[in-house]
């Protein structure tokens, strides 16, 4: 029977020569002179800090064009809550989602049934498992995913025939 599997996987490699290019625009650009903000990563969590709400609102536009630019999708950020430090300097922790959590998988389970394609869909870890007896009906699904698009970038491999 012919499956496949969804996954939601960021390449790390890019999102640390995203940053490092973050980096290097922010100490070059005029508007950020004599600031002190920062961008580092630390395994799978980035953490920025700025000298106050416009230069982090810079410093996410200036991330999201590195990204984009490295064909990360900007939706593996995950933006917590802005925290105030020193004076009126703000900290902001982003994490990158890797895999696909388990409320996300429920409601990709029963999107998909509602569909009424008929294909089996498993939840294995953080990645599910779709199968179906004809190549048509896997296809029908993996365009539905695409279109519906959503919180989180979803990417189809290990396609079986």
């Amino acid at each position: 029977m012919p499956s496949f599997d969804v996954v939601s996987k960021t390449d790390m490699a890019e999102v640390e020569n995203a940053i490092q290019n973050v980096t290097r625009e922010i100490a070059q650009r005029y508007d950020f002179k004599g600031s002190k903000s920062t961008v580092t990563i630390e395994e799978s969590e980035i953490t920025i800090n700025a000298d106050d709400d416009l230069k982090l609102k810079q410093i996410h536009e200036i991330l999201q064009g590195h990204l984009s630019r490295r064909k990360v999708e900007p939706g593996v950020l995950d933006y917590k809550t802005v925290e105030q430090a020193a004076g009126q300097s703000v900290r902001q922790k982003v994490s990158i989602k890797q895999g696909i959590e388990k409320d996300l998988a429920k409601k990709l389970v029963k999107e998909i049934k509602a569909t009424k394609a008929k294909v089996q869909v498993a939840i294995q870890g953080d990645e599910l498992r779709v199968t179906g007896k004809k190549r048509d009906d896997l296809q029908e699904v993996i365009a539905f995913l695409k279109e519906k698009g959503g919180e989180q970038p979803l990417q189809f491999e290990n396609f079986r025939d």
